[in-house]
């Protein structure tokens, strides 16, 4: 178990589209700014807000199969019809530096971090029903009917299999949920 985030130790955090993932991070960087959240690269289009290389590193196809064929990649696959990967570079260079590091990724990306850093805490974010979590990814007004479709069917999926995690936090209260992650990845005790 982790002792202290000074030890350049790599967590992930997965968990199905809606379930408040981004909500859980943002709150723990604010609280922990030491952790250094990984920037992920996508071919999907910025949604209305989003910076290129502040949310994400918004690529195009090529690019990203370009930079998947050079090993680019700490883990990538495709999601919804786009491409979504963690850059390994800067993941790498952190971690050597000492720097506790945070991955926000999708089921397959997990698997794949976990063959190459088994090392690493992987924690399952778990919503308190289907029906929630429906209601959330509809409240966001963000994607259309074949896309809330698509995402709802990968949800089945992804939460058949969150015990393949080393943990799970339901996300039912913010504060307690924040306390949970926070004790798993050894910040409180």
């Amino acid at each position: 178990m982790v002792t202290s985030v000074s030890d350049g130790k790599l967590f992930l955090l997965t968990g199905p589209s809606g379930v408040g993932k981004g909500t859980l991070i943002k709150t723990l960087l604010s609280r922990h700014p030491e952790i250094w959240l990984s920037i992920s690269a996508t071919t999907r289009q910025p949604r209305d807000g989003e910076i290129d290389a502040r949310h994400y590193y918004f690529m195009s196809r090529a690019e990203f199969s370009e930079l998947a064929s050079q090993g680019g990649f700490l883990e990538w696959a495709e999601f919804a019809g786009n491409f979504y990967g963690t850059p390994s570079k800067e993941v790498r260079e952190r971690l050597s530096s000492g720097r506790p590091v945070l991955l926000e990724i999708e089921l397959e990306g997990a698997r794949q971090v976990r063959g190459s850093f088994p090392e690493a805490l992987q924690i399952f974010v778990a919503p308190p029903s289907f029906e929630e979590l429906e209601r959330r990814i509809r409240g966001r007004a963000t994607d259309s009917e074949e896309a809330i479709a698509q995402r709802l069917f990968r949800a089945n999926e992804e939460l058949s299999s969150q015990n393949e995690f080393d943990a799970i936090v339901i996300n039912d209260d913010l504060q307690r949920a924040i306390e949970e992650i926070e004790r798993l990845i050894g910040l409180v005790n």
